[in-house]
Formats: C-alpha cells, structure tokens, sequence
C-alpha cells in the first residue's frame, strides 16, 4: 500500500524530509506516512526512522496537528550519516490524501505551514490550485525545500512527482508476471500488453494498466515518447512485428528483446532486411539483463532486467534534473 492510499483510509501523519545539511538516508521530500498500526513509504530507516515512527503516533494520540525537529544523526541517533535531518510532520487531511492516491500518474505540489495557523493546500503541474487554504508565491526551482515569508514564517514546499519512467510490457507469461512483481514498488508506471486476456491475475500492482488486445502493434504507437518497450511474447513472429513497431518509432527509450543470442542474429538478419537502420537495431538489447546473470528463472531474469532499468531511468533521471514541473505558482 503507497503513503496516500494508506493516508486516505484512516487517521495517520506525513513525515517529511525537509533539509538534509550533509550526510542523510535520504533526500529532501523523502516522505512516510504513520498509522496507528501501519506504516507505507520511508524516510531512510534505522533510529532516525524510529524516532519519526513514535513522534507520528504520539501525535496521532494527541491530534496534535503538526511538528518540526531537527536531529543530528550522529551525536543524538548514533548513526554513521552523519549529518542532520529536518523532518516536518503533519496531520494528513483525508481529502487531500484521497486527491494525492488518485493522481500517481499526475504531478502534484504540496505546500504545508511549518509555523501559524497549520495551513496546506495542493497545487497541479499547470500552477492550478487544487484544495487547502491560500498560499504565498512558491517556485519548483529548488525541488523540496523549506521556505519563509518575510514574517518568518515557514512553509515546507514539496512536490508529488508522477514517475517518469515508463515500460511497456509485450507478455503475460512466467517472465512478464515476474518482471511486474518484481517492479511493483519501484518509480515507474507498467502498460501490460498480451492478446490473451486469461494470463493476466487478478490483482495486479497499483502501477500496472493491463490492455487485453488482439491489437499489439497499436500499443507501440500509443505509447508516451520515451518510453522503454520489453517483448516477451509467446511467439516469435508476434515478437518480430513488434520490433518492427518500435523501432519504426524514433523517440524510443529503451528496447528490450527477450531472447539468446541466436535469436538476436536472426532478428538483426530480418530488421536489416526490412530497411532498419543498423545502430537502431544494435540499440536493440538482446540478451536482456546485466552481464554475468545468466540464469533462466523467471525470477532472476526479472531481476536482472529491473537492475538494467533502473540504471538507464535514473541516468534519465540525472540528466534531467533541474528541469521545473511547473512555473511560479501560488496566492500573492
């Protein structure tokens, strides 16, 4: 269960990363929320963790609507980060938390008083104001952070980024399910593709979509640009057209194609054939996975394809940084 479905559900505090001045677990807009028997998200673990747990539910027991602390982690916590965290815990308003789990795939911005009366409100990407109170002037240039108003009073700036990685997942079999399993917490939405609608299970992670379709291809070409394609299918001629598919697109992501070696130089034979520029299809990875992992468990196969995912987002992730979500924003 994410922070906001669990937040939505029952009475529970948001603890938030605020600063972060040197080491820490984790970085500023890191965010957990408490429950009186649950917990979902993290703000690094260890005692540091520990501490926010009991503050939460103790606020929790006394309706106490808000709290900032700062902890030194080495000389108070005992841990070898380091530096010290400031965490800024609110009451969630359930309103907001039931906005916030029905917009995973929508950028949002909190903004939450740190001192005074304890306001919040939520903003859309586009700056329009979504619920809360009015709010000064805020900008996304500096990501979460803590700012102040020339009262002095503090406010915690902090979006709710949609994920931007996104896989689109030719297969429902053994190796597809693992890979969905295994992707199920990670910061990526998964549009899950096979024509036989009884592969797919019942339930499925909160970042899946399933699309159950005769129509495969039509998948590639609706897919947001940038986006990484991984084709497992049950047949290779159903594999083939789908490579095709992809790599007639010139804004994809990544490209990953189940399959040995052999089955590579078959298909790179085919796609040249076809007219297929010759560095699109050495882009194309076949085998999947990272060097050295060469078992065939579902499981490890999974594995291995989720590592080399998340190595190619968060380089995406890096070279992106810095980019705003949205422009100033917010009530004069």
């Amino acid at each position: 269960m994410d922070e906001w479905t669990l937040a939505a559900r029952e009475p529970a505090v948001l603890v938030t990363v605020a600063i972060v001045e040197g080491s820490g677990p984790r970085e500023p807009g890191a965010r957990m929320v408490v429950a009186a028997a649950a917990l979902a998200g993290t703000v690094g673990g260890g005692h540091l963790e520990w501490r926010a747990i009991g503050i939460g539910r103790a606020m929790l027991l006394d309706a106490r609507a808000r709290h900032f602390e700062r902890f030194a982690l080495g000389p108070s916590l005992g841990q070898c980060c380091g530096g010290v965290v400031h965490l800024a815990f609110e009451l969630v308003e359930p309103q907001q938390a039931r906005m916030l789990a029905g917009r995973r795939t929508i950028d949002t911005w909190r903004l939450a008083a740190l001192d005074g009366a304890p306001d919040s409100a939520l903003f859309d990407g586009a700056g329009g104001q979504l619920a809360g109170a009015p709010v000064p002037v805020f900008t996304r240039t500096r990501g979460a952070h803590v700012m102040q108003e020339q009262d002095g009073r503090r406010w915690l700036v902090a979006p709710v980024a949609a994920p931007r990685a996104h896989l689109v997942l030719f297969g429902a079999g053994h190796v597809g399910a693992a890979v969905v399993r295994a992707m199920a917490d990670l910061p990526c939405t998964i549009t899950w593709v096979d024509e036989r609608d009884d592969m797919f299970p019942r339930d499925v992670p909160a970042n899946v979509s399933i699309e159950a379709t005769d129509a495969l291809e039509s998948m590639v070409a609706d897919a947001p640009p940038g986006a990484s394609y991984l084709v497992m299918t049950h047949s290779h001629a159903l594999d083939q057209r789908l490579a095709e598919a992809i790599l007639a697109r010139g804004d994809v992501g990544w490209f990953g194609l189940i399959g040995s070696n052999t089955k590579r130089q078959q298909f790179e034979h085919r796609l040249r054939a076809r007219g297929f520029d010759c560095a699109r299809i050495e882009a194309m990875a076949c085998p999947i996975g990272l060097a050295g992992i060469t078992s065939k468990e579902p499981a490890v196969i999974a594995a291995s394809v989720c590592a080399q995912l998340l190595i190619l987002w968060e380089a995406g992730c890096r070279a992106d940084a810095g980019a705003p979500l949205m422009r100033l924003v917010g009530s004069a």
